[in-house]
């Protein structure tokens, strides 16, 4: 067996970074252990509040400016629908490093090519090359579904009215289906082609890599009741956002909540989240499935088992639902934890540097012996895997949005301190982290704030120009809407 450790993924789908937190109320008893066993890292974070563009970047170690997936790749309205020519993910490095790859569920990658267009071995592949938005619908569609009655009636426990576009069921319970309550579901099939695989995995000569990818607990959070139960609404706390008026942000953010999402009582938003909390449970149960099937193979010690998300779910905070142009921390904000007994030291630990999606493809390469493509944007995790915190690690945390399928331009610039969102479809925003982390106040017309709002928007034309973000260089004057322009990143630099 080679020394190499194995790699098994576990990457759920639009969860927030904070239900693994210590003491957050949702129950994650699965994450929790690897914990223990492992490491915590309390702020990673993705550079896209999208599927699309986050998972390339976790696949490629490139930032949306180099890899060129810039919002769902399945649409008629993607930019691109598959990454840049020319760029390299790190499966087909392992794979060329003799590496096995399986991959089993969520792709949503590119809408030209699968996993097995990269190095991988396909199981069951949700989201894969060809796939069409479920969301989508074509103009003949329309005027077929225009011919059937529209619901009518009060609005439902739960429900989002939505006038000709079709109403909206947010959340909700369904029977158990069976003893484990989603024996029933899609995302069952996926883990259990996964621990299907597993002995075989472990029989071979090969150090392998394991994928698996649910779908949860991405909206609508419809779940079984045996998770359901686990969760009483009316001790759910409102988040402590909640009621943000959002008058001193994008209209856009006004508008979202207004049209939708305050349709919803608070004793409603209380259910929502605990649905949500439930389906992140329910995925956890999931990936205890997954960990004692790889502990009965034997190989657990020399195995990094990550678990992570693409990216988060507001889920009420700010009011707001789902992800996308708003620039808020329970979007981006994804949890993050490994274990690996041959490979961590002083196990336990919680981590709290900024890491990012682009930093897993290079510590994947690092751990195989592969050598680190140089035009990578990300660093390998491995020093944080040996205790041995590296003195120049980022400060700042980038995204780079371009929309999802209405295009908005949006860059944000977060330090410990401060968060700097440049809008350019709108007003930008400025919070005080300090004193507001929960990103209530918007700053940045205030004169004492200036002058760091004025370096946070240097650093982002810096950031830019190093990872070719050239579409927000256009100098006309009818989208040159950044309060000081490129120049400014450049000023005393040599």
């Amino acid at each position: 067996m080679s020394n190499r450790p194995n790699i098994l993924i576990f990457m759920t789908d639009q969860e927030q970074g904070a239900v693994v937190d210590p003491g957050h109320p949702c129950q994650t008893p699965n994450a929790d252990r690897l914990a223990s066993q492992g490491i915590r890292f309390r702020q990673t974070y993705t550079p896209y509040a999208h599927c699309c563009p986050s998972r390339a970047s976790f696949m490629t170690g490139l930032y949306p400016s180099r890899h060129g997936v810039f919002n769902n790749v399945c649409t008629p309205t993607a930019i691109h629908t598959g990454l840049n020519p020319g760029i390299t993910t790190f499966s087909e490095l392992l794979r060329d490093a003799g590496y096995r790859l399986v991959y089993s569920g969520k792709w949503h990658v590119s809408n030209e090519e699968g996993p097995a267009d990269r190095g991988w071995e396909e199981l069951i592949v949700t989201a894969g090359k060809g796939c069409a938005y479920q969301h989508h619908r074509s103009v003949d569609q329309w005027r077929e579904w225009a011919q059937r009655p529209e619901e009518t009636g009060p609005r439902q426990r739960g429900q989002i009215l939505r006038p000709g576009w079709g109403h909206y069921r947010l959340y909700g319970t369904i029977p158990d289906g069976g003893p484990k309550g989603y024996e029933n579901l899609n995302d069952y099939a996926v883990v259990r082609a996964a621990v299907d695989i597993l002995p075989e995995l472990a029989q071979g000569d090969a150090p392998w890599v394991l994928f698996v990818g649910p779908l949860g607990p991405h909206d609508p959070f419809i779940v079984p009741e045996r998770f359901a139960s686990m969760y009483d609404p009316r001790e759910v706390p409102l988040p402590p956002n909640y009621h943000d008026t959002l008058e001193d942000k994008p209209r856009v953010y006004q508008r979202m909540r207004r049209q939708y999402w305050s349709q919803l009582t608070e004793d409603e938003v209380r259910e929502s989240i605990a649905h949500y909390w439930a389906y992140c449970t329910m995925e956890d149960a999931m990936l205890g499935e997954v960990l004692d099937a790889l502990d009965a193979t034997g190989q657990a010690d020399n195995t990094l088992v990550i678990f992570m998300s693409d990216h988060g779910e507001y889920c009420g905070a700010h009011g707001l639902y789902m992800k996308g142009v708003p620039s808020f921390r329970e979007a981006y904000h994804i949890p993050c934890v490994m274990r690996w007994p041959e490979g961590i030291r002083n196990p336990g630990r919680d981590v709290d540097d900024f890491i990012t999606h682009v930093d897993f493809a290079p510590t994947f390469l690092e751990l195989a012996g592969v050598p680190i493509p140089e035009e990578m944007a990300g660093r390998s995790l491995l020093p944080f895997l040996r205790d041995e915190r590296p003195t120049d690690w980022r400060d700042t945390h980038y995204t780079q949005f371009n929309g999802v399928e209405l295009y908005y331009t949006q860059r944000s610039v977060m330090t410990r301190e401060f968060k700097y969102v440049y809008n350019g479809f709108d007003f930008d925003e400025l919070y005080d982290l300090r004193n507001d982390p929960h990103e209530m106040v918007n700053v940045a017309d205030r004169p004492e704030y200036q002058e760091i709002k004025r370096e946070l928007v240097r650093k982002m034309w810096q950031f830019a120009a190093e990872q070719g973000d050239e579409l927000i260089f256009n100098p006309y004057g009818t989208v040159a809407l950044a309060p000081w322009g490129p120049m400014e990143g450049f000023r005393g630099a040599s």
